[in-house]
């Protein structure tokens, strides 16, 4: 089974299925202040590299590239409950670098949750590491931030 991933739209009703889990998620985890995630339409902003991964025609993850000032940011990188353990996170995280590079951003970075302890250590074998707070995040809370060189 082929795992395709390609530019998406988060309206789209497959991509916003898997961004209101992964916000139902985020929200039964966490508290309202230490959730930072984008909503859709912040996701289909001209900043935004929107992303799914597809198997089979279906949408099983999505993951987003926002472009700031020196630096790319992981967002809603979401894969769906019975696709996971199966590289679509994998996939999903080399496109976005893979952006990331042709935009020629030396660094990726992330926020994500400490109760997340799947994620981090998806992140940490991928060579994110773990770093302060950055942009317009707070410090403290829930949030562990990290970063990977793209070298």
């Amino acid at each position: 089974m082929t795992i395709e991933v390609a530019p998406g739209d988060p309206r789209e009703a497959q991509a916003r299925a898997l961004i209101e889990a992964s916000h139902a998620l985020m929200e039964s985890l966490f508290p309202p202040e230490d959730n930072h995630y984008l909503d859709i339409d912040a996701l289909a902003a001209p900043d935004i590299s929107f992303f799914v991964a597809k198997r089979d025609g279906k949408t099983v993850g999505c993951a987003a590239l926002a472009r700031h000032a020196g630096y790319g940011e992981v967002k809603s990188m979401f894969v769906a409950e019975e696709a996971r353990g199966q590289g679509v996170a994998d996939a999903l995280l080399a496109r976005i670098e893979a952006e990331a590079r042709a935009a020629g951003l030396p660094v990726l970075r992330l926020e994500t949750g400490d109760a997340l302890t799947a994620a981090l250590r998806f992140y940490e074998r991928a060579g994110f590491r773990r770093r302060g707070a950055f942009g317009d995040y707070p410090e403290g809370g829930t949030s562990v931030f990290m970063e990977k060189r793209l070298g």
